[in-house]
């Protein structure tokens, strides 16, 4: 069985040969993996069965400067019109949001959007996309959005007082994301990706952010959507979705409009074994391994164990990719990314 098919069985819960794994790792330890490998490509250098697939950046970049009072100098405005202003912590920085002023529905619907549906932009996808798949690889999409950016553009509290106070404005930002990227999504399934990642964080350590009434009302339908779009062109496309948190309440609606994988299953706040018990016949999992915890701060004994824990009982049977449950920070030791991938190896076998 190839490193591709192993991993879409995995996800389809279809009898795999073995554990697939990931994980992303942030810039200084890309430096760190650099250092110690002479290799760049840590995808690669670890075998791992998938890549990301992104369309070509914008030759038409929007000029969005008239939205914003002031700036400081080192301030940067992507291509959605949202500022960046970085932060004094690794890749962390403050968002400014371009909308957070405005005052009815007609502002919102003449904001102007990034040109991401025109043709150009799209341009060699299809043959990139085929060309991972010749190499034994999953062309993955990500990723597919529609509350964050919405919030993004809008900022999160004003969104969310909209959502209970001001109808029209939260109506208007989520449908105007959800028409963009819901036509994004079919031009990905024509493309012929394997995957899409959907997602919006909406929970915290907690509980969720907001009521699961409330993110049944606004969010559910923009995401089912969103997933229905890709689906209607590829019946077969695997819907992954992603939100940190606890999102318990959610589940078995995610379940409902067409989520296939549930992702990171954070463990410092969700239980993945009981996660696994209840829904494991209609989910897939990716992540599992903690990044508040374990990663970080356990030693490499402590990975190998939760590492073993986790094929045991969360992989059972298939349906498991594991993976840290975040990007890897500067905090994480060495050696417990190099015990996360041997215990993977070591562990990570099925009997067939």
């Amino acid at each position: 069985m190839n490193k591709r098919e192993n991993l879409l069985r995995a996800l389809r819960r279809e009898n795999p040969e073995y554990v697939p794994f990931g994980f992303t790792l942030c810039e200084s330890l890309e430096r760190e993996f650099e250092k110690r490998t002479g290799h760049r490509d840590y995808m690669e250098y670890y075998d791992m069965p998938y890549r990301y697939i992104d369309i070509l950046p914008s030759k038409n970049l929007i000029d969005y400067s008239m939205y914003f009072d002031s700036l400081p100098n080192n301030a940067v405005i992507d291509e959605w019109g949202v500022a960046h202003i970085p932060g004094t912590v690794a890749h962390f920085s403050k968002m400014v949001s371009p909308m957070k002023d405005f005052k009815t529905p007609e502002e919102v619907w003449s904001f102007p959007m990034p040109d991401v549906l025109e043709d150009y932009r799209w341009d060699g996808i299809q043959d990139k996309v085929e060309a991972l798949k010749d190499k034994d690889l999953v062309p993955i999409y990500f990723a597919i959005q529609i509350f964050e950016p919405a919030w993004y553009l809008r900022g999160l509290d004003n969104l969310l007082m909209d959502m209970v106070l001001n109808e029209d404005m939260a109506k208007a930002c989520l449908d105007r994301m959800t028409e963009v990227k819901a036509t994004m999504c079919s031009k990905i399934a024509q493309a012929g990706f394997d995957i899409i990642v959907y997602g919006d964080d909406v929970g915290t350590q907690t509980g969720m952010m907001m009521s699961p009434d409330l993110w049944r009302k606004w969010l559910k339908p923009t995401m089912k959507v969103a997933i229905k779009a890709a689906k209607d062109v590829n019946p077969d496309i695997i819907a992954y979705y992603h939100s940190d948190g606890v999102i318990y309440d959610i589940i078995p609606d995610l379940i409902e409009i067409g989520v296939d994988v549930l992702n990171p299953v954070q463990p410092e706040c969700m239980d993945p074994v009981k996660i696994k018990e209840m829904y494991g016949d209609k989910l897939s999992f990716w992540g599992t391994i903690g990044t508040q915890t374990i990663m970080p701060f356990g030693t490499p004994e402590d990975v190998e164990e939760t590492v073993k824990r986790m094929i045991e009982t969360v992989g059972k049977g298939g349906g498991l990719v594991i993976a840290p449950t975040h990007l890897l920070e500067p905090e994480v030791p060495w050696k417990n990314i190099e015990a996360l991938v041997k215990a993977v190896h070591k562990y990570g076998k099925y009997s067939q």
